[in-house]
C-alpha cells in the first residue's frame, strides 16, 4: 500500500473515531513506519516477491493495476512470531494458549485477539 493511500486510510479510520473523541493508533504513515521499525524482530531479514493480477481482465478501460506487478515485502512472519513470543517484555503481558471462543447463539467463532485466529490454533496442532 502506497504512503498516500496509508494516509488516507488512517485520516479515514479517524472520521470514524471522531464520535468516540479517539484517534487512530498513528498519525500518519511516517508514524506507523517508526513503529514498525522500532520493533524489536531480531535479524528477521525483508524479504520481496512480485505479484499480478492473473483473473479476467474487461475489454476495454483496463484498470492499471491489473497490467502492473507489485512488490510486496515482507519479513518471515513465522520468525517474527517466534522471536515476538520469545522477548521477555511479553511474558506476563500475553496468555500464550490458543483458543477458539463461540458465542452461545449460533455457535459462532468469536475473535478476540491474535490466540484466538485460527491460524495460533492451527500452529499448535503442528507443533504438538
Amino acid at each position: 500500500m502506497s504512503a498516500g493511500d496509508i494516509n488516507t486510510l488512517l485520516d479515514l479510520w479517524a472520521a470514524t473515531l471522531l464520535k468516540h473523541n479517539d484517534k487512530p493508533p498513528f498519525m500518519d504513515c511516517h508514524d506507523l513506519y517508526r513503529t514498525i521499525d522500532a520493533m524489536p524482530v531480531g535479524d528477521v531479514k525483508w524479504q520481496s516477491l512480485k505479484v499480478q493480477y492473473t483473473g479476467e481482465k474487461p475489454e476495454t478501460n483496463v484498470l492499471p493495476w491489473m497490467d502492473q506487478p507489485h512488490n510486496v515485502w515482507y519479513r518471515d512472519p513465522h520468525v517474527i512470531i517466534r522471536n515476538m513470543l520469545g522477548n521477555p517484555d511479553y511474558a506476563t503481558e500475553m496468555d500464550y494458549r490458543p483458543y477458539h471462543e463461540y458465542a452461545t447463539d449460533g455457535d459462532e467463532c468469536q475473535w478476540q485477539d491474535f490466540m484466538s485466529g485460527d491460524w495460533a490454533w492451527n500452529q499448535v496442532e503442528i507443533i504438538f
